[in-house]
This record gives C-alpha cells, structure tokens and sequence, in this order.
C-alpha cells in the first residue's frame, strides 16, 4: 500500500470515528432529551424544505435521525467527498453516464460551445423533488442562453437503507435496470431536459461528490459554479444568480 493509499484509509478510519461518535451523541441526547433534540433536527429540516413539505410530517422523518441506517449513510457521503475531484475553475470531471433509452454517453456530450450547462445530481429523495419545480423554472427563464441535464444517482432514501416514511417506495438499485426505472419516475414530473444516470460505479456521483444531492454549473468543460453539499446547502436560487450573471 502506497503512502497515498494509506493517508486515504487514515481519513476513513478519522471520518468513521467522527461519525460514531456524533451518532452516540444524537442517541444519549434524543434518549434525555427528546425534545430538544426534536427542534435540533427541525431546526435542520427548515433548511432542507423538509418542514415546509406538505407531504410529511415530523413523525415521518425526525425518528430516523442517529439510526444504524442514518449512520452508513452519512459515514458513505463523507467518505465519497475523500474522492471529489471537481474543483471550481478546474476541468470538469467527464463522466460516463447512461440515457434512458440505455445508450452510453458522457457529460461533456452535453456541452455545446460556450453555452453553460447546469448539472442537477440528485434521486427521488424529499428534498430533491421539493426543490424540482424551482429547478424548471431555472430551465424556462434560462433555457435560451444554458443547457441542463439531470443525473439521477443513488438512492439518498430508498426504502431497504436510510428510509422516511411516505416517501416514494425505492429500494437501493442492484443492476442498471433498476436505476433506470427509478429515474424514469422523474418523467412524470416534465424535468423539460435530458435526464440521464449514473454508471453503476457510480462514477459521476464520486468524482463530483454528488451525494445525495448537488448543483453545478459548467462552461467550455471547467466548473464555473459548485454548489455546497446537499441537501442542506443545495440551493438552486444560487445556480439562478449565476445564470442571471452570465445573461447580463
């Protein structure tokens, strides 16, 4: 093991500590104080959309927090940002990713000349979808002057890991073709762009550290904008902002 190699392992182990002890520490304090605890996570939830959803309640999502389930979920995402590789002003990573018909293509194959293009990395996750209609906006006020491609990746919430109750009924995609399915349920949403998914590697989500959710703006293949990790800091009116620059 080459001394790159093992200073990323030492980061895991550091991150997996880090994590373990702020799951015990969610756990004594929702198991002492539950109540304080509660306004804690909705404290959290009014920056995701998640108290201002129609669609749940806190019940539905609040007892998830600092469970088994909750813990390799957050210990995955922060050991996916070990492998981030976008940069901003850097060359955009070229990912592979899949069409819906099944054809094999990459981000860049979006590109057309100097016009920027939107990536919105995201899957059927509650604040995803409850920020979606914000993002069709993006995509009508600015489609003349910008391109953008969703790319829907793992699940942050499927049903059999990190689930919420009334949330939309998908289990973590073994094969493409469950993939595939899943994103196709965005169809019916009318994203008014190409949606295309991740390889099974999950490439894209890694090199850009996507998970669960993430906004970027493209330019002549380098990274004009880089959105802060979701859901808490995945903010389309900042894209908007961008764009409006670039069109005055």
């Amino acid at each position: 093991m080459g001394p790159l190699r093992a200073g990323l392992w030492l980061k895991k182990l550091w991150i997996l500590l880090q994590v373990a002890v702020e799951v015990a520490m969610g756990k004594v304090l929702m198991t002492l104080f539950p109540e304080r605890a509660k306004q804690n996570i909705l404290a959290m939830g009014q920056k995701t959309g998640m108290t201002r959803n129609p669609q749940f309640s806190p019940d539905n999502w609040v007892p998830t927090f600092f469970s088994t389930q909750y813990f390799w979920f957050v210990l995955k995402v922060r050991w996916q940002r070990l492998e981030d590789k976008a940069e901003l002003g850097g060359l955009a990573p070229n990912c592979p990713v899949i069409r819906l018909s099944g054809q094999k293509c990459n981000i860049w194959d979006f590109m057309q000349g100097n016009r920027p293009l939107v990536l919105n990395f995201g899957s059927c996750t509650p604040s995803f979808l409850f920020k979606f209609d914000q993002f069709k906006r993006l995509i009508e006020d600015f489609s003349p002057i910008a391109d953008f491609l969703v790319i829907y990746i793992e699940e942050a919430h499927a049903s059999d890991g990190w689930a919420f109750k009334n949330n939309v009924d998908i289990k973590s995609h073994r094969n493409l073709q469950d993939r595939l399915q899943a994103a196709h349920m965005l169809l019916a949403r009318s994203p008014q762009c190409p949606v295309v998914v991740d390889t099974m590697q999950n490439q894209s989500s890694q090199l850009y550290a996507a998970l669960p959710e993430s906004l970027y703006v493209l330019q002549k293949g380098r990274i004009l904008y880089k959105g802060k990790p979701g859901p808490w800091n995945y903010h389309p009116e900042e894209v908007r902002a961008v764009l409006e620059k670039l069109r005055s």
